[in-house]
């Protein structure tokens, strides 16, 4: 059924009014809302509006996968429904659904218990856009190596779309990994920081040290390589740019180098 089946009388259905009906079964139908033989379009409202409850859900069950493996579909429904309420579409593209999701877990005190749902909803989420962000072509690893120390460190790098860094209290990535990969190691406590980059389709997370975190969000405010290893070595007095360098460069992250010069 298309939306265009259900036409509102001109002047007579309050938009708001519609919504709010289109996004609560609880509410009735708008008055003055009529179909194309101008019949009252009670029946075919609420066929309608069920089927845009059933579109909604299906799409935070895709668009958050490990968060409906964790809860179980009969929870994830009954969230599904809450959140739509709460939240409607303010995109026709069902790709960029739920991105208040993971506020909206954090908020549910029912679900407190469970305190790392909504960073996991983040890491999913990120994962996402990473996946439908926009191509770059990354730069071999040889124009680096063709760099002198001091230019190098002197140089600034720029960064594919793709490229982003979650920081969590909780270990989001082992998380991730335990309810996505098979004989995945069982996650442990503690705080993670994951680096996500998209070589070739579908994006990679990987955990980063603070360190090297600390490298990499310096880079991403504009930072020189050199400067930005001042600032991870305030963290690791060792730390050695070669293992995060490495990281980016498989990840396709790296697509610009701008010298002193």
């Amino acid at each position: 059924m298309s939306i265009t089946e259900l036409k509102p009388v001109p002047f007579q259905v309050d938009q708001a009014a519609f919504t709010r009906a289109m996004m609560d079964a609880g509410q009735a139908v708008p008055a003055g809302l009529i179909d194309q033989d101008a019949a009252p379009a009670g029946r075919r409202f609420a066929v309608y509006r069920n089927n845009v409850a059933v579109s909604l859900t299906e799409a935070l069950h895709s668009g958050f996968p490990v968060i409906t493996k964790l809860l179980g579909k009969a929870n994830m429904d009954g969230l599904a429904g809450l959140f739509l309420r709460a939240h409607p579409p303010s995109s026709p593209l069902m790709m960029h659904y739920g991105a208040a999701f993971p506020a909206f877990l954090d908020g549910m005190s029912q679900l407190s218990h469970l305190g790392y749902l909504g960073d996991v909803a983040r890491l999913e989420l990120a994962l996402r856009h990473a996946y439908h962000a926009a191509d770059a072509d990354p730069i071999a690893a040889e124009v680096l190596a063709a760099q002198s120390e001091d230019d190098l460190l002197a140089a600034r790098l720029h960064f594919a779309p793709a490229m982003q860094i979650l920081r969590s209290d909780w270990p989001v990535q082992s998380i991730w990994r335990f309810n996505t990969e098979d004989a995945a190691p069982k996650p442990k406590g503690g705080a993670e920081i994951v680096l996500i980059t998209r070589p070739d389709f579908d994006p990679i997370p990987q955990v980063l040290s603070p360190s090297e975190a600390a490298w990499i969000e310096a880079l991403i405010q504009g930072a020189s390589i050199g400067e930005a290893l001042d600032s991870a070595r305030r963290k690791t007095a060792t730390f050695d740019l070669s293992a995060p360098l490495t990281l980016l460069l498989q990840g396709g992250a790296i697509i610009g180098l701008e010298s002193k010069g």
